[in-house]
């Protein structure tokens, strides 16, 4: 298993398959884009289901979450998807991804196997979207919501950053838009992950405020704290609403800086380029990639992914006054 000295077992495999992306998000990287990681540098399709495999069968990882980067540019994302939900036993599979593309894909994503997707969503507005992403594709991703819904990637969750004196003024219709629709709803609080690395703690949008203005319009309740488990949104059921399903509509808070929930953490993360980080936030990382090309074994790779998550720490720290943000940005880790 993978078991750090506080008592946590990772079971959460988070798989970055590239660290390109087709939108430009002001909170992620600058207008003009990164240097994306050589070709030769990432991972084969064969390298990485040979991992998942070995953190499946081997580590106890019971849930693989796709990301990037934008994990829609990765050729070959259906096979992958194929590839881990024939591992025994099956792990649940998800997709985080910007919905570009989704439309077209869903249907082929579903059929080999992806259980569920989350699909970034800021704005509903298609000025504002331009002003956030730098591209004009708003329609895109509703599009994409829409054909992941139709094509069972169920419950389809929806993930919003709210930036000050940008989109903080849409929560309530965002919350509207997704209840009417059955989409779980989830907003984050910004997180010291952009490659310019210009976030400001006193400029962040808190959790606290969130619910705040959520209140104004809503009446919530909060969900019961003993099923939260590791899952890093605090839910709340919205009063006198349900989902198209009938279900109670819920919204969540991720409080990932305010609130943070690192006791229960049960993540591990795989980037494109073959290394192991045993947090978002980590500041080194354990090299599988050269163990792989190098003639390694299963048992050989299983060993050295274990102590990377052995020596995990605490906790992110970005609430410490020595707090350092990683080096790699947010689309060169994953999600």
């Amino acid at each position: 298993m993978l078991a750090d000295s506080y008592g946590r077992l990772a079971t959460d495999l988070r798989v970055s398959l590239t660290d390109r992306c087709n939108l430009r998000c002001t909170y992620c990287m600058p207008p003009e884009g990164l240097e994306w990681l050589p070709k030769q540098e990432l991972l084969t399709d064969d390298e990485l289901l040979r991992l998942i495999g070995i953190g499946v069968t081997r580590l106890g990882i019971t849930e693989v979450r796709f990301t990037g980067g934008e994990p829609l540019l990765r050729r070959g994302l259906p096979g992958l998807i194929a590839g881990t939900t024939a591992l025994a036993p099956r792990p649940l599979t998800a997709l985080t991804t910007n919905g570009i593309g989704l439309a077209r894909m869903a249907p082929a994503l579903a059929e080999a196997g992806l259980d569920r997707v989350n699909v970034s969503l800021d704005t509903l507005d298609p000025d504002v979207f331009e002003t956030l992403a730098r591209r004009r594709r708003l329609d895109d991703v509703l599009d994409g919501l829409d054909a992941a819904a139709r094509a069972g990637l169920t419950p389809v969750k929806v993930n919003t950053v709210l930036m000050r004196d940008v989109n903080d003024a849409e929560a309530a219709a965002l919350l509207r838009y997704c209840v009417e629709r059955g989409y779980e709803l989830r907003f984050i609080e910004q997180m010291p992950l952009d490659a310019q690395h210009g976030w400001r703690r006193d400029t962040m949008i808190t959790a606290e405020e969130i619910l705040q203005w959520l209140e104004a319009e809503f009446s919530l309740e909060a969900a019961d704290s003993d099923t939260r488990g590791s899952a890093p949104a605090e839910l709340f059921h919205v009063r006198g609403t349900r989902f198209p399903n009938g279900e109670p509509a819920t919204v969540g808070v991720i409080g990932s800086v305010t609130r943070p929930f690192c006791g229960a953490c049960d993540r591990v993360r795989l980037t494109a380029d073959g290394q192991i980080r045993n947090c978002l936030f980590a500041r080194e990382e354990s090299d599988l990639r050269s163990l792989l090309r190098g003639g390694a074994t299963d048992d050989e790779i299983a060993d050295r992914w274990a102590a990377a998550v052995a020596v995990k720490l605490p906790g992110h720290g970005i609430n410490d006054p020595s707090f350092l943000q990683p080096s790699r940005p947010m689309s060169a880790i994953g999600g």
